[in-house]
Protein backbone atom coordinates (compact mmCIF):
# COMPACT_ATOMS: atom_id res chain seq x y z
CA UNK A 1 0.00 0.00 0.00
CA UNK A 2 1.45 3.26 -1.01
CA UNK A 3 0.19 6.25 0.65
CA UNK A 4 0.46 9.96 -0.26
CA UNK A 5 0.04 13.20 0.73
CA UNK A 6 -3.27 13.78 -1.06
CA UNK A 7 -6.70 14.76 0.50
CA UNK A 8 -9.25 12.44 -1.18
CA UNK A 9 -12.11 14.87 -1.66
CA UNK A 10 -9.16 16.60 -3.97
CA UNK A 11 -8.56 15.05 -7.29
CA UNK A 12 -5.04 12.83 -6.81
CA UNK A 13 -4.28 12.40 -10.12
CA UNK A 14 -1.13 15.32 -10.81
CA UNK A 15 -0.71 15.71 -6.77
CA UNK A 16 2.31 14.55 -5.32
CA UNK A 17 3.48 12.31 -2.78
CA UNK A 18 4.25 12.84 0.43
CA UNK A 19 7.64 12.40 -0.02
CA UNK A 20 8.11 14.65 -3.17
CA UNK A 21 7.82 18.26 -2.12
CA UNK A 22 4.42 19.83 -3.96
CA UNK A 23 4.67 22.17 -7.22
CA UNK A 24 3.96 25.41 -6.61
CA UNK A 25 0.99 27.07 -8.72
CA UNK A 26 2.21 28.59 -11.65
CA UNK A 27 1.86 32.69 -12.39
CA UNK A 28 -1.50 31.30 -14.67
CA UNK A 29 -2.80 29.27 -11.48
CA UNK A 30 -2.85 31.90 -8.94
CA UNK A 31 -4.66 30.48 -6.24
CA UNK A 32 -5.02 33.36 -3.51
CA UNK A 33 -8.42 34.71 -5.19
CA UNK A 34 -9.31 31.21 -5.36
CA UNK A 35 -8.90 30.41 -1.65
CA UNK A 36 -10.02 34.00 -0.34
CA UNK A 37 -13.09 33.29 -2.17
CA UNK A 38 -13.76 29.79 -0.79
CA UNK A 39 -13.13 31.42 3.02
CA UNK A 40 -15.79 34.33 1.90
CA UNK A 41 -18.27 31.20 0.59
CA UNK A 42 -17.75 28.76 3.09
CA UNK A 43 -16.11 30.19 6.20
CA UNK A 44 -16.97 27.45 8.30
CA UNK A 45 -14.84 25.39 6.05
CA UNK A 46 -11.57 27.45 5.29
CA UNK A 47 -12.06 30.25 8.24
CA UNK A 48 -10.66 30.04 11.19
CA UNK A 49 -10.82 26.64 11.96
CA UNK A 50 -9.54 24.35 8.84
CA UNK A 51 -12.19 21.46 8.75
CA UNK A 52 -11.56 18.04 6.96
CA UNK A 53 -13.74 18.32 3.52
CA UNK A 54 -15.84 15.58 2.66
CA UNK A 55 -15.05 12.87 0.02
CA UNK A 56 -16.29 14.48 -3.76
CA UNK A 57 -16.30 18.20 -2.27
CA UNK A 58 -13.85 19.74 -5.73
CA UNK A 59 -16.50 18.26 -7.47
CA UNK A 60 -19.89 19.22 -5.40
CA UNK A 61 -17.97 23.13 -5.90
CA UNK A 62 -17.56 22.69 -9.28
CA UNK A 63 -20.92 22.11 -9.79
CA UNK A 64 -22.56 24.70 -7.56
CA UNK A 65 -20.16 27.64 -8.53
CA UNK A 66 -19.54 27.36 -12.18
CA UNK A 67 -19.34 30.59 -12.86
CA UNK A 68 -16.97 31.56 -10.10
CA UNK A 69 -14.36 28.20 -10.08
CA UNK A 70 -11.98 26.89 -13.21
CA UNK A 71 -11.21 23.43 -12.65
CA UNK A 72 -7.60 23.51 -12.65
CA UNK A 73 -6.81 26.61 -10.07
CA UNK A 74 -9.83 25.42 -7.76
CA UNK A 75 -7.65 21.87 -8.02
CA UNK A 76 -4.50 23.80 -6.98
CA UNK A 77 -6.23 25.53 -4.82
CA UNK A 78 -7.84 22.41 -2.56
CA UNK A 79 -4.59 21.18 -3.20
CA UNK A 80 -2.20 23.83 -1.21
CA UNK A 81 -5.31 24.24 1.10
CA UNK A 82 -5.34 20.48 1.97
CA UNK A 83 -1.54 20.16 2.74
CA UNK A 84 -1.64 23.34 5.18
CA UNK A 85 -0.25 22.56 8.67
CA UNK A 86 -3.51 23.76 9.93
CA UNK A 87 -5.77 21.49 7.86
CA UNK A 88 -3.20 18.45 8.65
CA UNK A 89 -3.59 19.09 12.45
CA UNK A 90 -7.41 19.43 12.15
CA UNK A 91 -7.28 15.88 9.94
CA UNK A 92 -4.46 14.49 12.83
CA UNK A 93 -7.16 15.86 15.99
CA UNK A 94 -9.75 13.28 14.06
CA UNK A 95 -12.34 15.79 13.34
CA UNK A 96 -14.97 13.79 11.09
CA UNK A 97 -15.43 15.58 7.46
CA UNK A 98 -17.91 18.31 6.59
CA UNK A 99 -19.97 19.25 3.06
CA UNK A 100 -20.61 22.51 1.92
CA UNK A 101 -22.96 23.05 4.57
CA UNK A 102 -21.02 22.73 7.87
CA UNK A 103 -22.41 19.06 8.36
CA UNK A 104 -20.70 16.55 9.33
CA UNK A 105 -20.52 13.40 6.72
CA UNK A 106 -18.27 11.02 7.33
CA UNK A 107 -14.83 10.46 10.01
CA UNK A 108 -11.95 10.78 8.38
CA UNK A 109 -10.03 7.54 8.02
CA UNK A 110 -7.63 6.25 10.10
CA UNK A 111 -5.13 5.76 7.07
CA UNK A 112 -5.83 9.62 6.63
CA UNK A 113 -5.22 10.68 10.32
CA UNK A 114 -2.09 8.29 10.25
CA UNK A 115 -0.82 10.27 6.90
CA UNK A 116 -1.53 13.74 8.43
CA UNK A 117 0.07 13.17 12.04
CA UNK A 118 2.93 11.64 9.91
CA UNK A 119 3.59 14.72 7.32
CA UNK A 120 2.93 16.75 10.62
CA UNK A 121 6.08 14.67 12.55
CA UNK A 122 8.54 14.94 9.13
CA UNK A 123 8.10 19.05 9.08
CA UNK A 124 8.62 19.34 13.04
CA UNK A 125 11.72 16.94 12.96
CA UNK A 126 13.28 19.00 9.60
CA UNK A 127 12.65 22.16 11.97
CA UNK A 128 14.83 20.97 15.16
CA UNK A 129 17.57 19.22 16.19
CA UNK A 130 15.51 17.74 19.49
CA UNK A 131 14.52 13.65 19.02
CA UNK A 132 10.62 13.98 18.41
CA UNK A 133 10.37 10.40 17.72
CA UNK A 134 9.22 9.19 21.28
CA UNK A 135 6.25 11.62 21.37
CA UNK A 136 5.29 10.81 17.90
CA UNK A 137 4.65 6.94 18.80
CA UNK A 138 2.82 8.06 21.47
CA UNK A 139 0.58 9.94 19.29
CA UNK A 140 0.99 6.95 16.55
CA UNK A 141 -0.47 4.42 19.44
CA UNK A 142 -2.90 6.69 21.17
CA UNK A 143 -4.20 7.18 17.19
CA UNK A 144 -4.20 3.45 16.68
CA UNK A 145 -6.06 2.53 19.92
CA UNK A 146 -8.37 5.03 18.91
CA UNK A 147 -9.36 3.69 15.90
CA UNK A 148 -10.97 0.64 17.19
CA UNK A 149 -8.89 -1.35 14.69
CA UNK A 150 -7.28 -4.87 15.24
CA UNK A 151 -3.30 -4.28 15.37
CA UNK A 152 -3.35 -6.28 11.66
CA UNK A 153 -6.19 -4.43 10.73
CA UNK A 154 -4.38 -0.86 11.33
CA UNK A 155 -0.98 -2.12 10.06
CA UNK A 156 -2.69 -3.11 7.02
CA UNK A 157 -4.25 -0.26 6.23
CA UNK A 158 -1.42 2.39 6.93
CA UNK A 159 1.83 0.52 6.24
CA UNK A 160 3.76 2.33 3.01
CA UNK A 161 6.61 1.47 1.48
CA UNK A 162 8.20 4.21 3.00
CA UNK A 163 11.03 2.43 5.34
CA UNK A 164 11.25 5.27 7.76
CA UNK A 165 7.41 5.17 8.37
CA UNK A 166 7.03 1.49 8.72
CA UNK A 167 10.23 1.58 11.30
CA UNK A 168 8.80 4.20 13.52
CA UNK A 169 5.23 2.22 13.52
CA UNK A 170 7.40 -0.72 14.43
CA UNK A 171 8.90 0.61 17.44
CA UNK A 172 5.61 2.57 18.34
CA UNK A 173 3.95 -1.34 18.83
CA UNK A 174 7.05 -2.48 20.59
CA UNK A 175 6.58 -0.03 22.77
CA UNK A 176 3.27 -0.40 23.55
CA UNK A 177 4.01 -4.60 23.87
CA UNK A 178 6.38 -3.66 26.28
CA UNK A 179 4.22 -1.15 28.38
CA UNK A 180 1.48 -3.83 28.39
CA UNK A 181 3.47 -6.44 29.35
CA UNK A 182 4.26 -4.66 32.62
CA UNK A 183 0.89 -3.66 33.20
CA UNK A 184 0.07 -7.30 32.99
CA UNK A 185 2.71 -8.02 35.45
CA UNK A 186 1.97 -5.67 37.76
CA UNK A 187 -1.66 -6.93 37.67
CA UNK A 188 -1.28 -10.34 38.42
CA UNK A 189 1.56 -9.44 41.48
CA UNK A 190 -0.89 -7.58 42.55
CA UNK A 191 -4.05 -10.18 42.30
CA UNK A 192 -1.67 -12.77 44.61
CA UNK A 193 -0.09 -10.09 46.85
CA UNK A 194 -3.36 -10.04 48.84
CA UNK A 195 -2.87 -6.41 49.82
CA UNK A 196 -5.13 -3.85 49.32
CA UNK A 197 -4.17 -1.30 46.76
CA UNK A 198 -2.61 1.49 48.74
CA UNK A 199 -0.76 -1.12 50.62
CA UNK A 200 0.39 -2.68 47.37
CA UNK A 201 2.03 0.63 46.40
CA UNK A 202 3.04 1.32 49.47
CA UNK A 203 4.73 -1.83 49.58
CA UNK A 204 6.98 -1.64 46.27
CA UNK A 205 7.15 2.17 46.49
CA UNK A 206 4.55 2.86 43.59
CA UNK A 207 2.28 5.99 43.20
CA UNK A 208 -1.73 4.15 44.06
CA UNK A 209 -2.90 5.54 41.02
CA UNK A 210 -0.74 4.40 38.57
CA UNK A 211 -1.67 0.96 40.45
CA UNK A 212 -5.00 1.34 40.32
CA UNK A 213 -4.75 2.47 36.56
CA UNK A 214 -3.10 -0.27 35.59
CA UNK A 215 -5.03 -2.74 37.49
CA UNK A 216 -8.38 -1.54 35.97
CA UNK A 217 -6.98 -1.69 32.74
CA UNK A 218 -7.03 -5.06 30.70
CA UNK A 219 -3.94 -5.19 28.23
Amino acid sequence: MTLTLTDPSVPTGELAPANVPAAKPSRSQNVQPVLEKLFELYPHLFGANFMPLKLGIFQELLAAHPEIFERDTLKAALGLHTRSGRYLHSVAAGNPRYDLQGAVVEPVSPEHIYLAMLELFRRRQGRTQEDLRPRFRLQLMAAFEASGLTRQDYLTRVQSNAAGANVLLEEAFAERDVKLAKQEALQRAFESSGKTLAEFAEMYGLDPRDVGQAVERKP
